[in-house]
């Protein structure tokens, strides 16, 4: 299969969802409504504003099916750019909100703080999305490492592995994760993201 060309799922996917089929919009809620809203809940940190927005990313894939290109990436990361997007909108919305309460109306909070909270939200969510994208082997031993606090010798007991194994994993997690830090280029998607459309 070409690079540039989508799944046969996705494809079948959009037609279903541009014909106007409801239960193409269930199938599509079934597959994606975690990662959505998992993703939503870590930038925003508020359960109501990830339902929020849950609701807005597939009222938006229902009402825009043609906005998919299969040619710019799967449709699973065109679902986490559009929760991203509604995301940061959502945080930028919140934010202004919260200065205008404390400062007054019309006031305009510091634009260098904004994009901080903002990056730092969009890093913490490719991180999950990382993680939880990625080969469970790798997954698996980094939770033995830095969250039951194992070290390298310990994880490759726990996985059945030898040493250099374990090491390799640890190393090769660990190097997916050092991309939910990096910033994108201009006009592309964030790093675990998928390619821009």
């Amino acid at each position: 299969m070409a690079k540039d060309t989508a799944p046969r799922w996705d494809r079948r996917m959009q037609q279903r969802l541009a014909r106007g089929e409801a239960a193409a919009l269930g199938e599509l809620y079934d597959r994606f409504a975690a990662l959505v809203h998992s993703q939503a809940h870590r930038m925003l940190d508020d359960e109501d504003a990830a339902d929020l927005v849950t609701r807005e990313v597939f009222a938006q894939v229902w009402e825009n099916p043609e906005a998919y290109d299969p040619k710019q990436g799967s449709m699973r990361s065109w679902v986490a750019r559009l929760t991203h997007r509604q995301s940061v909108q959502r945080l930028r919305r919140a934010a202004t909100s919260s200065y205008e309460a404390e400062h007054g109306e019309g006031a305009v909070p510091d634009p260098e703080e904004l994009e901080r909270r903002v990056r730092s939200a969009t890093a913490a969510a490719r991180a999950d999305y990382i993680v939880s994208s990625m080969p469970v082997p790798l997954r698996q031993a980094l939770e033995l490492a830095y969250i039951q606090r194992r070290d390298y010798r310990q994880t490759a007991a726990d996985l059945g592995v030898t040493e250099d194994e374990a090491r390799r994993r640890l190393r090769l997690g660990l190097q997916l994760l050092s991309t939910a830090n990096a910033r994108p280029l201009e006009g592309s998607s964030p790093p675990g993201y998928g390619r821009a459309l």
